[in-house]
């Protein structure tokens, strides 16, 4: 199935591809991509075009969106 068939009613962490869900888990940690990439052992430029592609999916648009959907998805706790 493509993203593009992917139904208003879908599930919004149903949109992400598995590696997708742990970059935008480690975004809200607030890990740099550069750590990110460090620690799944690819690229930066890998982790950004993850970032980009979870943002595009998920229609947000900051940084700050990322960390507030993963908070309501019960990714990360707020300390």
């Amino acid at each position: 199935m493509c993203s593009s068939d992917l139904s208003i009613g879908d599930a919004p962490l149903d949109r992400l591809s598995p590696r997708q869900k742990v970059v935008l888990q480690r975004i809200a940690e607030g890990q740099t991509s550069r750590g990110i990439a460090a620690e799944l052992g690819v690229s930066e430029r890998t982790i950004d075009t993850h970032r980009s592609e979870l943002m595009r999916r998920l229609d947000l648009h900051d940084v700050a969106s990322v960390v507030l959907f993963a908070c309501r998805q019960g990714l990360v706790s707020v300390d």
